[in-house]
């Protein structure tokens, strides 16, 4: 099982497990628990999006040597910005 669906699972038991328990602190942690896994699952899909999108800018520009950072910086840029912008404008 890879390292997505592992964390998928957990978020799983653990929504499961905070709606069928009784006590509302073990409640309170289970639906803790698994947010925090939620949030793990995003960063972990961003730095995927991330990776294959400095890839590509690696490749686009001829795959030169010792300019990761300036291409990993760029990704995270366009990533960021894509994601802005499926948000939508701010609320004024």
């Amino acid at each position: 099982m890879d390292e997505q669906k592992k964390i998928e699972h957990q978020i799983e038991l653990a929504t499961r497990a905070a709606a069928l328990v009784k006590d509302e602190t073990t409640s309170r942690g289970f639906r803790s628990f698994a947010e925090e896994m939620r949030q793990k699952l995003r960063r972990m899909m961003r730095r995927g999006k991330v990776r294959a999108r400095a890839y590509e800018l690696w490749e686009q520009a001829g795959r030169p040597a010792d300019r990761d950072l300036e291409f990993w910086l760029e990704a995270e840029r366009q990533v960021e910005e894509e994601r802005e912008s499926r948000k939508g404008p701010a609320p004024s």
